[in-house]
């Protein structure tokens, strides 16, 4: 999966930017790439969405905030809009009104003298799949390839839809703008609104004939192999997003975002609190009072941990570093060691009879020391 940019390198600010910086330098990035702006260049509707998606976290506080905290991972869709959306550029002038005004600054563009006008730029659908990993693919990170089927642009037509990409010819009812102005006289002056072409749809070409691979539809279902790199520390129901991975829209436009849901497999011996990793040790009491050597699972492979003599049930035990990564961050937690003494439910007349010698023995009586602590003392140590 191809990494995102940091937000604020996109927008080219820094992280301690204020918010009127912030605006500032999106509202410049807006005009620059505005696609229509940019006709000869395919990456400037990319650069334009990305800009505007970076902008639509950055200037929401609680956005910014788990931003700041967990980076793109932690974003889930597409950060600055909602999934499933057609990506109207119209939506976003009229979503960011504090930037832009009233008036779209690009009415020069359009020919029609602002208010917004002009070709529309499509999004296509979202795709949002299910991804199950294991314990040490959530702990390390992992790369997975996965098969989906989406919409991809109809390489016979170019993905305009016409036959051999030729047959098209240029809307009369907008002249290719997409949109229609209709001016209305007022008592107050002359009123003028702008909507979408009805003739072609905000388009601004018309099919006059169909490309016979995708029936005029500009685009085909096809099963896409998409290798999907995911970090380390990512919890269940965390949801990755990959731009330009979902359907493209009928006859051109941007493609929408593959939505990547983690689903956590739960491991047989170790158990997940945060970035922790707990194992519960079982020891009889012979070797919990002689002391001894256990060997436990880690996400490496085994280690051997030394007991020592005497040790109570409900003492933890940690090795260092040895639990998951921290999400976009450089550290990781630790696994935490429960011992469990195990008391046998069944005695043979020969053991009893070894054990009856030894009850009244002085070393077998409790007598917990003023400096030893209770189980729920012992967890407030490690996780507080």
């Amino acid at each position: 999966m191809a990494q995102k940019r940091d937000y604020y390198e996109i927008l080219g600010v820094s992280k301690t930017a204020a918010d009127d910086e912030i605006k500032k330098a999106y509202r410049k990035l807006a005009i620059k790439y505005h696609p229509d702006k940019n006709p000869d260049d395919p990456s400037a509707e990319e650069k334009f969405k990305e800009a505007a998606e970076a902008y639509g976290v950055l200037s929401d506080a609680e956005k910014r905030k788990r931003y700041d905290q967990f980076g793109h991972a932690g974003m889930g869709g597409n950060g600055g809009f909602g999934g499933g959306q057609g990506f109207d550029i119209n939506d976003i002038f009229s979503q960011f009104g504090d930037i832009f005004g009233d008036a779209s600054p690009f009415g020069d563009i359009f020919g029609n003298g602002g208010g917004g006008g002009g070709r529309r730029v499509r999004r296509g659908t979202d795709l949002r799949i299910k991804l199950k990993l294991d314990l040490r693919e959530v702990a390390e990170g992992a790369e997975k390839k996965i098969k989906v089927k989406r919409y991809v642009g109809c390489n016979t037509c170019g993905g305009n839809g016409s036959k051999n990409g030729a047959s098209l010819k240029t809307c009369t009812t907008c002249n290719g703008n997409g949109q229609v102005r209709k001016v209305v006289s007022t008592m107050l002056g002359q009123m003028v609104s702008t909507s979408t072409c009805p003739t072609c749809n905000g388009e601004g070409k018309i099919v006059t004939e169909r490309c016979e691979i995708c029936a005029g539809e500009g685009r085909v279902l096809e099963e896409d192999v998409i290798s999907i790199k995911i970090p380390g520390g990512v919890a269940d129901g965390m949801q990755l997003s990959m731009s330009g991975k979902g359907n493209v829209p009928p006859r051109g436009g941007v493609a929408g975002d593959l939505l990547i849901v983690v689903e956590e497999e739960e491991d047989e011996q170790l158990k997940r609190d945060g970035n922790n990793l707990v194992y519960d040790l079982h020891l009889n009491f012979v070797d919990a009072a002689l002391g001894t050597t256990a060997e436990v699972p880690t996400l490496d492979g085994k280690a051997r941990v030394p007991i020592e003599a005497g040790v109570q049930g409900g003492k933890i035990l940690r090795l260092k570093g040895k639990g998951i990564k921290e999400l976009n961050g450089y550290g990781r937690g630790d696994q935490l060691i429960h011992v469990n003494i195990w008391t046998p439910k069944q005695l043979s007349a020969e053991e009893r009879s070894i054990l009856e010698k030894l009850k009244s023995s002085p070393n077998f009586q409790p007598k917990p020391g003023k400096n030893e602590k209770g189980f729920f003392e012992k967890m407030k140590d490690f996780f507080h």
